[in-house]
Parts: structure tokens; sequence; C-alpha cells
């Protein structure tokens, strides 16, 4: 077996081991465990429902991170994307009246147009053209964005009418809990500790049980009901004309959500070249594009790559046996979901909290004297947390970029392929707005 998994995976060559790699596959589940419920919950609030839809989740993560490992040998986990979910839900299925079964059929038709373009490797072309400076500023902004996730759900920070965001009940118990959390983990990393986030994570949750903040599994075994949602997809439906605009949200949103986190997770694992390029990125981009025909035959919105693949690689994950270890979680998660359910938000919270802490130090690769440089990779940080997408950072840094080289006579500076995609930005919002 060790002999397999070596020729599979090259682990000597990555300078990683089978116990470091699961280490590192479980630490990713645990931080992503909970989109095994969350997911379910928004989807049935558009009629899918929920045991199909927990199903249909857990396939779907399944069968794009066993991709992502067996055929791009990344350590980079899948699973149903959170905002298309909330874009599947509420604007297209409650907001313009379309049946749950026909907004299915647009994300297999998105689908198959990814899988279009990565196979004419267009793509991988748009991630080479990426200029390392915006490679590098999104690796920080992901950093920053999951560290605003893991503070949001550990309640330090909360919303606020009057200045959108302000601190939290900061001496209530749950967060009290998170920061003790937060702290173990911390110290155990600086020690040294190989699995301090899974340590961290488990400490939480049964420290969470004990003083019943979080709930005991009601039941081990669960099977859902897989039939309710399985090949229930209206493809002819969303072929209609009407349908064009939600097909390209689900299209463009995946792309850039995708590119912008393999750009950042890639710069973290150390996969980038000297000259900004990623290995194997298009097999890593058909596992995306796979996921979401899968995801959607299931009864799933769009399948991403996640940012919390993060916590895995702070972990030592290096290979696609992290991605195969996250797989099989997610298959035993659909027997076994009660137990997956359990963690809650403030047990995963201090491990997005320091995986963002970790991914910030991009920014000291960044030309901050060289304002062209500069203030797209700014802009392209801030905007990520900010308005809560991956896509939209990406976006501003990328419409600035090419105007700031222009405007100061250095258009040369960026490839033809960078004003092609600065232009699409720009119409995008123009004729499809924010959503």
């Amino acid at each position: 077996m060790t002999i397999l998994l070596e020729r599979l995976f090259k682990l000597s060559e990555n300078k990683t081991t089978i116990r470091t790699e699961i280490a590192a596959g479980v630490t990713t589940f645990l931080t992503m465990a909970y989109i095994i419920f969350v997911n379910p919950s928004i989807l049935s609030e558009a009629g899918v429902p929920f045991s199909g839809a927990l199903f249909a989740t857990c396939i779907g993560a399944a069968v794009g991170s066993l991709m992502m490992g067996l055929v791009a040998n990344y350590p980079f986990a899948l699973a149903p994307g959170m905002g298309l979910n909330a874009y599947f839900t509420y604007t297209v299925v409650k907001g313009m009246g379309y049946d749950w079964r026909v907004a299915l059929g647009a994300i297999f038709l998105s689908g198959v147009v990814f899988l279009i373009l990565t196979l004419a490797r267009i793509r991988a072309m748009i991630v080479d053209a990426i200029p390392m400076t915006m490679k590098t500023a999104v690796a920080a902004g992901i950093g920053l964005f999951i560290a605003f996730i893991g503070l949001k759900n550990a309640g330090v920070i909360a919303a606020s009418p009057a200045t959108f965001v302000t601190l939290g009940h900061i001496i209530s118990t749950p967060v009290l809990l998170a920061l003790g959390g937060l702290l173990i983990t911390a110290v155990l990393m600086a020690r040294g500790f190989k699995s301090a986030i899974i340590i961290g994570i488990i400490a939480v949750t049964v420290a969470a049980m004990a003083l019943g903040l979080a709930k005991l599994p009601t039941s081990v075994v669960q099977m859902p009901d897989w039939r309710s949602t399985f090949l229930q997809l209206d493809i002819r439906g969303a072929l209609k004309l009407g349908l064009f605009d939600v097909v390209f949200v689900f299209l463009f949103v995946d792309l850039f959500d995708t590119i912008g986190s393999l750009m950042g997770l890639g710069r973290q694992a150390g996969y980038l070249t000297a000259d900004g390029k990623m290995p194997r990125v298009n097999r890593a981009l058909f596992a995306d594009a796979i996921a979401t025909i899968a995801g959607s035959l299931f009864g799933t919105s769009t399948v991403v790559t996640y940012i919390e693949s993060a916590t895995g690689v702070s972990e030592g994950g290096r290979t696609g046996l992290t991605a195969v270890v996250v797989a099989v979680l997610f298959l035993l998660a659909v027997f076994f979901s009660p137990i997956a359910g359990a963690i809650p938000p403030i047990a995963t919270a201090p491990a997005l909290i320091i995986v963002g802490a970790l991914m910030i130090s991009a920014v000291k690769t960044i030309d901050w004297e060289d304002l062209t440089e500069g203030i797209p990779a700014f802009l392209t940080i801030l905007a990520m947390p900010l308005t809560f997408s991956i896509a939209n950072g990406l976006a501003l840094g990328f419409i600035f970029y090419p105007l700031l080289k222009v405007l100061t006579g250095r258009g040369r500076e960026a490839s033809p392929l960078v004003y092609v995609l600065a232009a699409l930005f720009v119409l995008r919002y123009v004729y499809l707005g924010t959503e």
C-alpha cells in the first residue's frame, strides 16, 4: 500500500508522509464539515428536499475532492460553494421565480461550459496571464477573507447598522471558548505540533458540548433520501433564452472564485514557479468542472475549490492524498452526517483565523514602492473580506492593474489577456450588476 501511495502521489518528492497527509485531510474536512448541513438548509428554502440536498452535498464534495487528488495531485478540497448556493436560492428561484430543477439545469450547463473552456486550455491561459503581484495579493486577500469568516463565526465581530461591523459580545461564553481555542492552537503551532489545528477543533467541540453550546449527535447513522434530487434537473427548461444571464453568472463567479482560490492556495503550498505559473493547473480546473456537473446531477449548487483547504496545507498537506482523505470522509459523512454536524462554528473558527494569519505573510513579496503594482494588490486584498467575495476582489484588482499601467505609460507590462479580462469584469458589472 505504501508503495502504491508513493507512486500515485509522489510523497517523497513532495517531502511529506502518509501520516501527515491523513492529518491534513482530516483537518481540512473538519473546517469545512459545516457545509454538510448549511448547504442543504439554504437549498431547501428554494424547495430542494433537504435530505436529497445533503446527499448531493456530500457526493459533490467527494467527487470533486477525489478528482482533485487523483487527477491534479493537489491537497485542495471541493464542495458546493457558499454564495453561489445563496444566489441559487434567493435570486434565481425566489427572486426570478424559476423552479429549483431549472436552476439545477442552469448549473449543469455552466459546468459543461467550464469543461469546454478547460479542455480548450482557455482557463489555464487565464491563470497563467495573471501577474505575479496579483497572484500574491489573492493569497493575502484570501487570508484576510477566511480570518474574517473565522472572527465572525467565533462571535468576535458582529453586524452593526451604524458601522457595518463591530466588536461582538466579547465576554460571552461562546466567544471566550473560541478565543481559548485560538490560544491553544496558536501555542501548539508555535511549539511545532503538526496536528495543532485538529487538536484545537476537537478541544473546542468537546468543551462546547460539555457547556451545552453544541448539541450532541441525536444518532450515529442516518441515510438521506438521495432519490428526491438525483437526476431531477431540468436542462431543457434551463436552455430558455431568459436563463442565459443565470448560466453566465454561475460560470463567471465559479471561474474566478476557483482561479482565485487555486492561486492563493498554490502560493501558500509553494506550487507557483518563479514566473508565477502553476503546474497541472488545467487538471485542477478539470476536477472543478467535473465536480460542478456531478453536483448538479445529484442535486446541489455549483461545486468550487474551498479556501478552507488552507488549513490542511498549514498542517503539512502537499499532495492529492490529502484531498482523497477529504473525499473519503465526505463519503462517510453521507451515513454519519449527525456526527459531522455536531462540530460547531466556534470550534473551526480558530483554525480559520490562524490560517489567515499565515497567508497574509504573502504581502511581503509585493513591490509596494511601485504604485502600479501596490495599489491593485491593495484593492484586491481589501475587497475580498469587505465584499465577502474572492471574485469581487480579483475583479477590482484586475480592473485597476491595466488602467494604472496604461495611464503611466507602462501598458506593455500587462499581457493582452489581462486587458480582455478587465473588460469582461467591467461588462459583467454593467450588465449583470453585483449578483
